[in-house]
Parts: C-alpha cells; sequence; structure tokens
C-alpha cells in the first residue's frame, strides 16, 4: 500500500478502536440475567419499553455533564467514578419532578480513543444506572483529533424517566409551614470544580500527594433515586430540590408556588470536612453558598406530620435534618444566619 496515501485513521480517527469499544459496551451492557433486555448497542437508534402500569404517563428529560471535574479524574488518572456523576447529576433532576428514570444515553468526546480510559467511565455509567434503576440504552463516542487537547475529553449524559399525571411534584402540593429538610451530600458533587481547581493552582498544591484532597475531590455524586421515589410512592413527599450549581437560593426558588417563600436556617446546616477547608482558603459566605452545595445535596418539602416517617427511608450517613420552613409570601429564599464554620 502507498504510504502516501490519506486515510481517516491517519488523520487521527481510529474507526477499529471505536468499534472495539462498542464491542465492549455490548457484551457488559447485556449481562445482567433475568428479564430479556433489548439490545441497542450498536444500532441507530435506541428502543425501550413503556411501562404497562401507568393510566396517564408523563415522559421527563434531562440533560447534563461533569464539568471541570473531568480535569480533576484526568489529574488523578482515576476514571471510575465520573460515569456515577454524569448519571447522577441528570437523574437527581428527574426525581424532582416525581419521575422514575427508564433509560440512560451518554455522549463522550475524545482526543484519541483510549480503551483504558473509556472503559472505566463506561464502568462509572453503568454503576450510576444501576444504582439508579434504570438501562444504558445507548450513546455516541466521538473521536476529534484537533478539537480536545492531548488526552482531553468530555462526557454529557442524557436521561429519560416517566411518571403518572397525578404524581407530577410541580410545587401544588406545598404549604406554609411545611418544613424543609437537608439531605447530606457525598461531597462535592460534580459543582464548583473550575473555582477548586483555581484554589489548587494558586496554592500550588499537588493532587496526587494530598490524600484528603485526592479522596474527597474525586468523590462520585450521591444519586437520590431510591429513596426519593419511595417518597412519592407513600405520598410523603409535597416538593424536592436537586442542590447543584446556584446552591440552595436557586435550587430551592425554582420548585416554589408563587405565593410561598421558604425560610432557611443556615446555622441548621452541617457541612462536610472539605467545605471546611475551601472556606478556610478566603472565600467568602455568600461565594460558599452560591457555587457550592456546602453538605445539603437534595432538599425535601414534607408534611411535618410526617417528619419521623420520612427519616426512616435512609440510612444514618444520609439522614435528613430540618433546613428550615414554607412561609407566606411573594416567592423567594431567605438564606438567615450563617452557617458556623468553626
Amino acid at each position: 500500500m502507498n504510504k502516501n496515501i490519506l486515510t481517516y485513521k491517519k488523520s487521527g480517527v481510529d474507526i477499529n478502536a471505536a468499534d472495539k469499544f462498542v464491542k465492549f459496551i455490548s457484551n457488559i451492557s447485556t449481562r445482567k440475567k433475568g428479564k430479556k433486555k433489548l439490545n441497542n448497542i450498536g444500532g441507530f437508534g435506541s428502543i425501550t419499553n413503556i411501562p404497562k402500569n401507568l393510566k396517564n404517563p408523563k415522559i421527563v428529560a434531562c440533560t447534563d455533564g461533569v464539568g471541570t471535574k473531568i480535569e480533576i479524574a484526568n489529574l488523578l488518572n482515576k476514571f471510575n467514578t465520573i460515569g456515577i456523576d454524569l448519571v447522577a447529576m441528570s437523574v437527581n433532576d428527574l426525581i424532582v419532578q416525581g419521575a422514575k428514570p427508564l433509560f440512560f444515553l451518554d455522549y463522550i468526546s475524545i482526543n484519541k480513543i483510549n480503551l483504558s480510559k473509556l472503559k472505566s467511565i463506561i464502568r462509572g455509567i453503568l454503576k450510576g444506572c444501576k444504582i439508579s434503576e434504570c438501562t444504558l440504552v445507548g450513546g455516541e463516542t466521538a473521536e476529534m483529533p484537533g478539537t480536545y487537547d492531548k488526552n482531553k475529553f468530555d462526557i454529557a449524559g442524557f436521561a429519560v424517566g416517566i411518571v403518572e399525571e397525578k404524581k407530577i411534584l410541580n410545587g401544588k402540593k406545598i404549604r406554609r409551614n411545611d418544613l424543609i429538610l437537608a439531605i447530606p451530600s457525598s461531597g462535592l458533587h460534580s459543582n464548583g470544580f473550575s473555582l477548586v481547581r483555581k484554589l489548587i493552582d494558586i496554592k500550588k498544591i499537588n493532587l496526587n500527594k494530598n490524600k484528603f484532597l485526592k479522596k474527597e475531590l474525586i468523590k462520585p455524586t450521591k444519586i437520590y433515586v431510591k429513596e426519593i421515589l419511595n417518597l412519592i410512592d407513600d405520598g410523603l413527599l409535597n416538593g424536592c430540590a436537586n442542590i447543584t450549581g446556584g446552591g440552595l437560593a436557586d435550587n430551592l426558588k425554582r420548585v416554589l408556588p408563587n405565593n410561598l417563600n421558604a425560610e432557611i436556617y443556615l446555622s441548621n446546616i452541617n457541612p462536610l470536612k472539605i467545605f471546611h477547608w475551601l472556606k478556610k482558603h478566603q472565600i467568602s459566605d455568600a461565594e460558599m453558598l452560591k457555587t457550592f452545595n456546602c453538605g445539603v445535596g437534595f432538599c425535601l418539602i414534607i408534611n411535618p406530620k410526617n417528619l419521623s416517617r420520612v427519616l426512616k427511608f435512609f440510612p444514618k450517613k444520609y439522614k435528613p435534618y430540618v433546613i428550615g420552613k414554607i412561609s407566606s409570601g411573594k416567592k423567594q429564599v431567605k438564606l438567615n444566619g450563617k452557617i458556623d464554620w468553626n
């Protein structure tokens, strides 16, 4: 063969490597025994069954990524957890409206296919889907030389869920004097990493030699699907919010009806150790609350009489606690007092 002939592979795209990756995904995603599943991997589109037990089902769809947490994974050369993050960021949004996740798709764009790296990411995605009790039905892997620098990549996720119309959480059930509970986060989740990375750069911290940060910064986002759907099934949830970018105030406001406030008592919040570490590095209270979850990964809005019943749905590590209440007034979130950073 003439060595001067131009090929797709010479331009930086290896179709054979991509085919091997698709075969790997197909093999590991269809190993589960029991109920027969549709094998969508490798097709042009994905097919899934619609549950038959719903009278008036509504479809809910979400999409998200993991932001610059990817750069932490690159620094640590650890890629088996960001797939969990990817699933979590979408399914934790789905459940805010009461939807049960049905299926998930991923999109991975990368400078050059690295099978070891991609396999680790997919294993994480499959683990996230297992926790969420949904199915990975397909995705896309794009090798894009020239668009990304060496070893760089990005990932995005797409989740679709279903909810019975009468069980949709749309703010109509929220009442004055309802309690607002905080479910603890597992850590930073997948928000605020551009600020974290800037701090690491300014302080010239070697992440691979800092055991505390090495462990904390790569922790996967907690997936709240099972607990929230169980609360909905038992009629114990009036509303909820996934605390992501924008913090408590922005995310809680999104689920409030126009005639009610959320009053948050910041002194009730129990920040995790990683947030204490960040606060010590000249980050203001306002910036902490706007950028990070500060230890509150998810919020529940419930009738006070149901508090003891709600708590029984959670393990000790993620036991919810009261951080506020619903009051009358024009739609807003009032942050009262201060978090105790001592």
